[in-house]
């Protein structure tokens, strides 16, 4: 079964901060700033084959467009943006979607199970120990400044070379992370925040993507039958 296709919404990651629920405890959430994404174009089956919607997310000068971008913001009267987001759509999700309208954090509710896309923090060239989380050599007498080396890469004369994929030391981070199953905290629509639980990937002041959880919807529609009938039944008085 394929997964259901929702609307997201693009904003940028500005920091950590943290909240107290009823109960008093702190709770560490990300404030994601997810300022009113602009709807620039509504992708139908009769005209494109699939169904979607694009979404402009920031500020862009118009001296910096091209003259397709700019004939392309200018069809549907929308400001330009630094990035354009399409979110694919299922049947009958987004029908009240048209170009020129906008998305805003109020689609969200507190409570609800997202998964975050953003790029990874840049760590520059790394060692395989914080690469790949190797172990290192002994850090015992007879090992002569080498604990972080990675050991041996070499084959025998067959095949007589290393194997593409090796895991080896290199450039490590600015990657495309999807982390899911993470909790809305708190919606501020008046500030177009939303205060995200758990682990958002990328530096601060990076652009990131919100989409209602994939697995939360589908476990939500999936009809669980008990493993042992027997022992979920009610005992019998």
């Amino acid at each position: 079964m394929s997964a259901t296709r929702t609307v997201g919404l693009v904003g940028r990651k500005a920091g950590m901060t943290r909240v107290f629920n009823d109960a008093g405890e702190a709770v560490p959430v990300t404030v994601i700033e997810a300022l009113p994404n602009r709807v620039t174009q509504v992708r139908t089956p009769e005209v494109d084959g699939y169904r979607a919607v694009q979404v402009a997310f920031g500020n862009r000068k118009a001296s910096h467009l091209s003259k397709a971008q700019a004939g392309h913001y200018a069809k549907v009267k929308v400001a330009p943006g630094s990035s354009l987001v399409e979110f694919r759509l299922s049947e009958g999700q987004g029908a009240d979607l048209v170009a020129g309208s906008e998305v805003k954090v109020d689609l969200f509710q507190v409570g609800q199970i997202v998964d975050v896309t953003g790029t990874t923090i840049g760590k520059g060239f790394a060692g395989t120990m914080k690469r790949h989380n190797f172990g290192g050599l002994p850090a015992t007498h007879g090992v002569s400044v080498s604990h972080r080396s990675p050991g041996s890469i070499g084959q025998r004369q067959t095949p007589g070379r290393v194997f593409k994929g090796k895991r080896m030391s290199g450039h490590m981070g600015v990657q495309r992370r999807t982390i899911e199953n993470l909790q809305v905290v708190r919606v501020d629509a008046e500030r177009n925040l939303l205060l995200i639980r758990g682990a958002v990937p990328g530096a601060p002041g990076g652009e990131v993507i919100v989409r209602p959880s994939v697995k939360a919807a589908s476990q939500a529609n999936r009809k669980r039958k008990p493993v042992n009938p027997k022992a979920a039944a009610p005992a019998k008085k």
